[in-house]
């Protein structure tokens, strides 16, 4: 049987390898956020030149620019002529304003999507956002130290969960400062999905290592997480693959709305897997050689 626990430190250096680069990301340039925390409008028109040449981006731009002020304009990929407008909240009759403008230069536009948030709004979904969040992990913490008698399991968990939670928001940090991908609501949603998954895969290694401690009381704690590690593996990795293959032909050929969202989970999913084997045993394993390292060292009272 392969001894996993014994290279427990390569297992963390790992994570912090992965999660380091991230964070730092993420408190130097934060996240590229949607206009549904930051609030404005995203206007997608369809544009399409009389002569039927392709339409000058440039040109589009300095027409937006001119009517509402600064604003973002990029191709929509795998939409024909299609354009996305993002800036400022553009209130109807500013908007109507704007598509007369483009259609003295382009005869051919059309409307296919216009979603406006105000930025009042925004910074109440970011609130509850957070606070959504907070409660999910102390949910979690309290059920689990309740369901396996012991709040190292509970706290074990969500630190393996906050691992997850950390990678994909420092793959998103970095995303949104290199490639410019915004986070929405659609990536809180990924978030809180990938925290269920990665406590779901965490709680049957757990259930394994608690069954395992009562059938063999006298055997170390290190090669009880380790027996536990080993039988379960192969049944974690099997149910990911399976998820991440649904996952990967999803981002591959689904729109362009959910493309982020596919890919955070994703991403969620494959170190969800990781850390529910190579991240919460191992902690509870450093976990309990603390608390039996400072059970020896304490003094005794002399009477």
């Amino acid at each position: 049987m392969i001894n996993f626990m014994k290279l427990r430190l390569l297992y963390f250096l790992i994570s912090a390898l992965v999660i380091v680069p991230g964070v730092y990301s993420l408190f130097t340039y934060g996240m590229n956020q949607g206009i549904d925390f930051t609030g404005g409008t995203e206007l997608e028109l369809s544009i399409a030149s009389a002569d039927g040449q392709q339409v000058n981006q440039d040109e589009l731009h300095q027409i937006i620019i001119t009517e509402v002020g600064e604003a973002q304009v990029q191709p929509v990929e795998q939409k024909k002529d299609a354009f996305l407008i993002k800036a400022q909240q553009i209130e109807k009759d500013k908007k109507i304003s704007l598509l007369a403008k483009i259609k003295e230069k382009y005869p051919s536009v059309s409307e296919l999507r216009y979603e406006t948030v105000g930025p009042v709004m925004g910074r109440e979904l970011l609130i509850k956002t957070l606070t959504a969040l907070v409660l999910a992990a102390v949910g979690i913490t309290l059920y689990i130290a309740y369901r396996f008698r012991s709040l190292k399991y509970g706290i074990s968990a969500v630190l393996a969960m906050f691992h997850d939670t950390l990678v994909v928001i420092g793959v998103f940090s970095l995303l949104g400062r290199f490639f410019g991908v915004e986070v929405d609501t659609l990536f809180v949603t990924a978030l809180l999905t990938i925290m269920s998954f990665s406590v779901h895969d965490t709680i049957v290694v757990y259930d394994r290592i608690r069954e395992i401690a009562k059938k063999n009381s006298g055997t170390p704690y290190i090669d009880i997480v380790n027996k536990a590690v080993t039988e379960t593996l192969s049944r974690s990795i099997n149910n990911s693959m399976t998820i991440i293959f649904a996952l990967l032909a999803l981002w591959l050929l689904g729109g362009e709305t959910i493309k982020w969202f596919v890919f955070a989970l994703l991403i969620g999913t494959i170190t969800g897997t990781y850390s529910s084997t190579f991240t919460a045993a191992p902690i509870l394993v450093v976990w309990d050689q603390l608390a039996h390292r400072k059970k020896v060292q304490k003094p005794k009272i002399r009477t």
